[in-house]
C-alpha cells in the first residue's frame, strides 16, 4: 500500500510503546527511539514507522516526500485535563495571591471559581466560543491535538449546558479534537452552602440525565476538597453517574487528602486529578485500582507554592500518570502544555522520556482514546508534532519557549513555523 505522504529524516522519533493499555511504573522509563527516522501516512492514519529510506513498496510517483532532516516528531501532545469554557478572568486575585492569601480563602471571600461562575452565567455562546476558540489555537500551535474539557462554571443546568454546547461546536469546527466532561459538582453555590448534598442530588436527579440524552459528555467529574464536596459526596454522585453510562474522573487530594483517591479507587474511576497532598497509602490504592493519576504542576506553579504531586513516589508504586496544563481563569491560566513537561523535569524529577509517554501515550488512555492516538503504531490517526529540536531532550531542556515548528493532525498540516495554517 502507497502512503499518501512520507516524512523523512527526522534526528529522532518519539515512538510510545503501545501495549493496549496505560504505561505503569518503571515502564513508563521505555520508549522507541528512532534515529534518521520516517513516518508514512495513508488516509490520515499511520502506515508505517521505520528508520532509513522508506520501503519502495510505501511510495509512488503519487507520494508526496516531506523532508525534516535535524526534526523531532512525536505523536500529537494530548492535554487530557482542562476547563477551557468560562466567562471573565481572574487576574484581580493575582496581587492577593502574591501577598500570600490562598487559594481556599479567596474562594470563601466569594473569588475563585465563584467569580468565573458569575461570569460564565452571564456570558453568551458566542462570547464563550470565541474566547475558547483562541485558547484552542495556542494550543495546537504548541502542538496539542486532543484535549479534554470540563464544564463546571455554570453551577445550574442552562449556563453547564451552554459550556457543553461550545465544546461540541468547537469538536465540529476545529482540528483538535475536544473530548467532554460534565462537571457540574465543581463547587457549591451559594444558595445550596449548608446543604451540598441537595446540589449533588440536584446533578443525580435534573442534570445528569439531560447530559446523557443529548449526548453533551462521556465523563462526569467533581472536584473532592475541603471547603467544596465531601468525600460521601463524592462517591455518592460518581456512582450514579456511573450507573447511567458515564466515566469517571475526580478532583482529589489537591490541597488536603480527604478521601477522594479512595473514592476512585473504590468506583473505577479512569483518573484523580492534582494529588499534590497524595499519601503513600493513597497512592498503593490508586495503584491497585489501576486509577490513572493526572498531574498539573501548572497549577501548583501558580499557587505558588511547593507542593507538586510525588510523581517519582507513583511511579515506585506502579502507577500510570499523565501531565496537563489544567488550562483554567484562576489556578492554571495558560495554554501551554510544554511548559508543563518542562516542570515534569525540573520540578518532578520526571525523565524526558516519562514526560513524554505522560503527554502522549497515557494522556491518550486517561479519556478513553488509546486505541486512536498516543502512539504511532499503524492505524491510529496519524497526529504528530514536530519539534525544532534534534532530540527528545532538548524540548525539555530549553525551556519556556515553543518549539513546535509543525503540526499535523489525521495526517493533514495543521501548523506551520510556528503558527496555525
Amino acid at each position: 500500500m502507497f502512503a499518501d505522504k512520507v516524512l523523512v529524516h527526522f534526528n529522532q522519533i518519539f515512538s510510545p510503546i503501545d501495549l493496549g493499555r496505560p504505561l505503569k511504573g518503571k515502564e513508563m522509563s521505555d520508549a522507541t527511539i528512532i534515529e534518521d527516522g520516517f513516518i508514512a501516512i495513508k488516509d490520515g492514519k499511520i502506515l508505517a514507522l521505520g528508520s532509513g529510506e522508506p520501503d519502495a513498496s510505501l511510495v509512488n510517483a503519487q507520494t508526496e516526500i516531506i523532508d525534516y532532516t535535524g526534526k523531532m516528531a512525536s505523536p500529537g501532545l494530548i492535554d487530557c485535563h482542562t476547563h477551557l469554557v468560562y466567562g471573565g478572568s481572574r487576574e484581580n486575585e493575582f496581587s492577593k495571591k502574591l501577598n500570600g492569601v490562598s487559594y481556599l480563602d479567596i474562594l470563601r471571600e466569594g473569588g475563585g471559581i465563584l467569580s468565573t461562575v458569575r461570569a460564565t452565567q452571564a456570558a453568551s455562546f458566542d462570547t464563550m466560543y470565541d474566547k475558547t476558540k483562541n485558547l484552542l489555537d495556542k494550543m495546537l500551535v504548541h502542538g496539542v491535538t486532543t484535549v479534554e474539557a470540563k464544564s463546571g462554571y455554570g453551577l445550574n443546568w442552562e449556563t453547564e449546558k451552554r459550556q457543553m454546547d461550545v465544546v461540541k461546536k468547537l469538536d465540529e469546527m476545529e482540528p483538535i479534537d475536544l473530548v467532554s466532561t460534565f462537571m457540574g459538582a465543581h463547587a457549591i453555590p451559594a444558595e445550596f452552602k449548608e446543604n451540598p448534598e441537595g446540589f449533588i442530588d440536584i446533578i443525580i436527579e435534573e442534570m445528569l440525565p439531560k447530559v446523557k440524552e443529548e449526548n453533551l459528555a462521556e465523563f462526569c467529574d467533581i472536584f473532592c476538597e475541603t471547603g467544596v464536596f465531601n468525600a460521601h459526596e463524592s462517591r455518592k454522585l460518581l456512582l450514579a453517574a456511573k450507573e447511567m453510562g458515564f466515566k469517571l474522573k475526580i478532583h482529589a487530594d489537591e490541597i488536603d487528602s480527604i478521601g477522594g483517591v479512595d473514592v476512585a479507587a473504590e468506583v473505577g474511576a479512569v483518573s484523580a486529578e492534582h494529588l499534590m497532598a497524595a499519601t503513600d497509602e493513597g497512592i498503593k490504592k490508586m495503584a491497585d485500582a489501576n486509577v490513572i493519576g493526572n498531574l498539573l504542576p501548572g497549577t501548583t506553579f501558580s499557587l505558588m507554592v511547593n507542593t507538586y504531586a510525588p510523581a517519582k513516589k507513583m511511579l515506585d508504586a506502579g502507577m500510570a500518570i499523565t501531565l496537563s496544563t489544567d488550562s483554567n481563569p484562576g489556578s492554571c491560566p495558560t495554554a501551554n502544555i510544554q511548559f508543563m513537561m518542562q516542570l515534569g523535569c525540573f520540578e518532578m524529577g520526571l525523565t524526558p522520556i516519562q514526560v513524554f509517554n505522560a503527554v502522549t501515550i497515557n494522556a491518550a488512555y486517561s479519556i478513553d482514546r488509546g486505541d486512536t492516538i498516543g502512539s504511532f503504531k499503524e492505524g491510529k490517526r496519524a497526529d504528530i508534532a514536530i519539534f525544532d529540536a534534534a532530540n527528545i531532550d532538548y524540548p525539555l531542556y530549553f525551556f519556556a519557549t515553543n518549539l513546535v515548528k509543525d503540526v499535523y493532525k489525521d495526517g493533514q498540516l495543521v501548523v506551520k513555523d510556528f503558527a496555525r495554517i
